[in-house]
């Protein structure tokens, strides 16, 4: 085996620091999950108890089968936005009588588990995840619709959310539907489209149109019962699938029904796998504070894979990028990881190569993001540096097997789409709190703004404003940095959630497991014209 080596010594200065800084960045993302944990605050979290009703990350555990993983995806949603961190709603991936499914739970004590624009994004991002590894889907119900202040954001767009569960179940994935209280107009398509649903006695509530819209669109009366309860979708309207007695009936009816769907994955799950030979925990030292700090991603290659047992491809070849073979948690993947940050030409050939090697031999890859993007200047250009990007971006673009990406330094430029960012569908995407993404360097964007501005003034022979130069260099610097910070990132669901870089080995197998329930076959051919 061809085991990596490591030179990595955790009492080394620059370790500790690089240490330090990462725990601090991860107490910041503890603070701000905190506020997702926490729904909508104590006064609407004990109202909901004193209802007698669960939680929504309550209904998720006593969902999933005891003391099993739940990988939470887009937790900081919404971050930075004018609404509640998480989006008033639970999505993430976990096992439920053996079976890997996409659960998604709305969160009642926010707004009532309304439904924003980004309650919208991460129920689509979710689906997307469902429908591309072929994930049977538990929805656990409980939401008064769109939030209708928000609707002009909502309404167009929002029907998406019923065309993929008609998709899914189309495509053979089935959608379980558990309603624990309201599932009002629009929401009412959820049960309505779900392959199987449970209502629960004197609790769900699924109707188009409440008593109030009734009365003043027909004048008739009517109660909540008679219009859309339990009983009478179980005894009349034939919609109610099952009819639970309570929440934890409801929540065995649904794990029973997913133990009998015989759904199977495409592929076995491998065995035991080996350990990696070198402590996770080192990890936090790896990366430097100051992404412009080079350092070596076998560093972090060694702490994920498989035995740290890596077969590198072409490692004398386009260094500043490491491409090779390795297991983790027993699946074969493929790694192409920054090393120096800048890809030249060389590094993208190379990259297109491997990448068309990988779908020989569906093989699933690993993106490992710290570039500054392609190089630049006039020896670069001449070189070709334009089609030889192309090419790699036309690989990503083009291959078959899945793909994932974790930003675990800086991931800048065209080099963010060549390494798949987000555009380019990854079937996950996640982010470690050292990572920055962005067009480019805050320095480097308000530089060349400047350049732009005195060009400007010296072509109009006006004298440039020095002193308003530098205020606008630090506000854009600024503005730049913020905006390219993971948790900044990630409340625009532009990545799956940001990770303790400790447990990247842990999420990349729950990944990877999930992506093996659909069939993980490469392009043959089929790739766009590869300029030489």
């Amino acid at each position: 085996m061809t085991r990596l080596t490591t030179v990595v010594d955790p009492r080394d200065p620059d370790h500790l620091a690089h240490r330090e800084a990462a725990l601090e960045r991860l107490a910041a993302l503890e603070a701000e999950h905190a506020k997702a944990l926490a729904g909508g605050g104590p006064k609407y979290t004990d109202r909901h108890r004193a209802r007698g009703k669960l939680l929504a990350r309550e209904r998720v555990e006593l969902l999933l089968d005891p003391d099993t993983p739940f990988l939470e995806l887009s937790p900081l949603a919404a971050w930075g936005s004018d609404y509640p961190v998480g989006a008033s709603m639970v999505t993430g991936i976990g096992t439920v009588e053996g079976v890997e499914c996409l659960v998604t739970a709305n969160d009642p004590t926010v707004r009532g588990g309304a439904s924003n624009p980004w309650t919208l994004k991460k129920a689509l991002r979710a689906n997307e995840i469902a429908l591309a590894n072929r994930l049977p889907c538990v929805s656990l119900v409980e939401s008064g619709g769109a939030d209708l202040p928000s609707q002009k954001e909502i309404f167009i767009p929002g029907g998406a959310v019923f065309r993929d569960l008609t998709r899914l179940s189309a495509a053979g994935i089935p959608t379980v539907a558990v309603v624990f209280g309201n599932s009002t107009a629009g929401g009412a398509y959820i049960p309505g489209m779900s392959d199987h649903t449970v209502m629960i006695k004197d609790r769900s509530k699924v109707f188009l149109g409440g008593p109030p819209l009734v009365k003043m669109a027909t004048g008739e009366e009517s109660d909540d019962e008679s219009l859309g309860g339990a009983d009478m979708h179980a005894r009349t309207s034939g919609l109610a699938d099952h009819y639970a007695l309570d929440e934890p009936d409801a929540i065995r009816q649904a794990r029973r029904i997913v133990a009998r769907l015989n759904h199977r994955k495409a592929h076995p799950d491998p065995g035991p796998a080996p350990e990696p030979l070198y402590d996770p925990e080192e990890l936090l030292g790896i990366v430097p504070a100051d992404l412009r700090t080079p350092f070596d991603p076998r560093e972090v290659i060694a702490r994920i894979v498989d035995a740290s047992d890596f077969d590198e491809f072409k490692p004398l070849y386009g260094t500043s990028l490491v491409t090779g073979w390795a297991a983790l948690h027993g699946y074969p993947i493929g790694i192409l990881a920054n090393a120096q940050g800048v890809l030249f030409s060389a590094e993208s050939q190379k990259a297109a190569q491997f990448i068309q090697l990988a779908n020989q031999r569906d093989i699933p890859l690993l993106f490992l993001h710290n570039t500054t993007g392609y190089m630049v200047g006039k020896e670069y250009e001449q070189g070709g540096i334009v089609k030889h990007g192309s090419m790699m971006i036309n690989a990503v673009s083009n291959s078959r097997v899945p793909h994932l990406s974790v930003l675990i330094g800086a991931s800048y430029g065209a080099g963010h789409y060549g390494m798949c960012g987000r555009a380019y569908e990854p079937r996950f995407l996640f982010a470690w709190p050292s990572a920055k993404s962005a067009v480019m360097g805050p320095q480097q964007l308000a530089g060349v703004l400047s350049i732009v501005a005195r060009q400007s003034a010296a072509a109009k022979g006006q004298p440039y404003d020095e002193e308003g130069d530098a205020g606008m260099r630090a506000f854009v610097e600024q503005q730049i940095e913020s905006e390219s910070l993971p948790m900044f990132l990630s409340g625009r669901i532009y990545d799956d959630g940001v990770i303790d870089p400790r447990d990247t080995r842990t999420v990349l197998g729950l990944c990877l497991s999930a992506v093996h329930n659909a069939p993980v076959e490469g392009a043959r051919g089929g790739f766009g014209i590869f300029r030489m």
